[in-house]
């Protein structure tokens, strides 16, 4: 029974629906209390005499309401009005993921940034003994500070599935904002263990995630199929196809984090969340280091390090030429013949940083450089002798930075 524009559930005044799903209607609503703006989730009233549901909806209750969490969405209240049990929970404004999913695939960054705060709130939740069991695009909000995990109703353990024999060959809907709440929908979400009827921990919400991130990264299904039996199949049996398949400049560490959430096997899983938010908050900082890096070698910096070797170019003959000043006017002057120039090894450069990255020695025949090879950029110190033309490596110099003589 849908419920109208300025029905009354208590003290909560009913304005217009936001959507509807198997395990109840969501109705955004004014608390005429507090004057804000709430949403209601209610158990429909024809189901409110049947004692499961009516038990699933009263655990989804105590689930919300014992997390707090900036990536969960927060209960406010529970009641019951004229035989009708609602959950009075925190209006999110945004759009859910599966309808941003509609459009295509997000971009990495975004897969990383929501990835991580999904996986943080899962962390909190299995923290809690909690595990949200029907993880998917449709239960989670895209806000605009971040990522909300929405809908614990089915936090505990349910009925097994029926086996795989009986299944129905109902064939998928074509949108996937039609299939919210259908077993069709959450089916693809599903873990190999919550398919089997199995006990099930947090490496489910695990598996679950994989296939959440698959798809945000690819904009296609993990695992998919014309009928419930042929999906669920998939899931027990298959690998989703390679994701570099698809989405060639993936890097190899996203694929491999993704990839290790679809183990069949829960030991060879991700074991918890926050292993799983880990790795991708690595794999988030190594791409911003590369995108300093690509920042750092832009048309301008370029032209600034030009010249500041060019400046160094010109210290280097200064030194030089005052050393060569100062060991005629003190020492009888050196019979070996001296090179001024200071050509870098090939495929290497001098980077600026505050101090000198060149050395001479006190009695003028050596030049020591910090040089920085290409393409591994590693650092390391190179010397020369200013009778020679080459710069030779310093072994065990790695890593070393602004040389000088003892």
């Amino acid at each position: 029974m849908a419920l109208s524009a300025g029905t009354r559930l208590g003290p909560y005044e009913i304005l217009d629906a936001i959507g509807a799903g198997g395990m109840g209607e969501v109705y955004r609503a004014r608390d005429t209390r507090l004057e804000r703006s709430v949403a209601i989730k209610i158990l429909p009233t024809q189901f409110s005499s049947d004692p499961v549901r009516k038990q699933r909806f009263e655990r989804e209750a105590k689930a919300i309401s014992s997390l707090n969490h900036p990536h969960i969405c927060v209960l406010y209240d529970v009641g019951s009005h004229d035989g009708i049990d609602y959950l009075v929970m925190e209006c999110v404004e945004g759009e859910t993921l599966s309808r941003r999913l509609e459009k295509g695939a997000l971009p990495i960054e975004q897969v990383l940034k929501f990835g991580m705060q999904i996986a943080d709130a899962l962390d909190k939740a299995h923290r809690s003994g909690i595990i949200h069991r029907d993880l998917k695009p449709g239960n989670i909000m895209l806000t605009p500070t971040g990522a909300k995990l929405l809908d614990f109703g089915l936090a505990k353990p349910a009925a097994p599935l029926a086996s795989l024999a009986t299944l129905t060959a109902t064939a998928v809907k074509q949108s996937p904002a039609t299939e919210q709440g259908t077993i069709v929908g959450t089916f693809q979400y599903m873990s190999p263990e919550q398919i089997e009827g199995k006990e099930l921990d947090g490496r489910s919400d695990i598996f679950s995630l994989g296939a959440v991130l698959y798809e945000m990264l690819t904009g296609q299904r993990a695992f998919s199929g014309k009928s419930q039996l042929s999906v669920a199949s998939a899931i027990l049996e298959k690998e989703p196809t390679p994701i570099n398949s698809i989405k060639p400049m993936t890097p190899p560490t996203l694929d491999h984090a993704i990839r290790r959430c679809f183990a069949k096997d829960q030991e060879e899983r991700w074991q918890t969340a926050r292993d799983l938010m880990l790795e991708l908050k690595w794999i988030a900082e190594a791409r911003s280091q590369v995108g300093a890096l690509a920042a750092d070698n832009s048309p301008r910096k370029l032209r600034e390090r030009w010249a500041w070797l060019a400046a160094g170019a010109l210290a280097i003959a200064a030194v030089l030429a005052a050393a060569g000043w100062w060991r005629a006017a003190s020492t009888p002057p050196l019979r070996l013949p001296v090179r001024l120039s200071a050509e870098l090894p090939p495929g290497a450069r001098i980077n600026r940083f505050r101090g000198s990255q060149l050395a001479l020695s006190p009695d003028g025949t050596r030049i020591v450089v910090a040089e920085q090879s290409e393409p591994t950029g590693d650092w390391h110190l190179a010397m020369r002798r200013l009778d020679q033309s080459q710069f030779e490596s310093l072994s065990g110099t790695d890593h070393a930075l602004m040389p000088f003589f003892s």
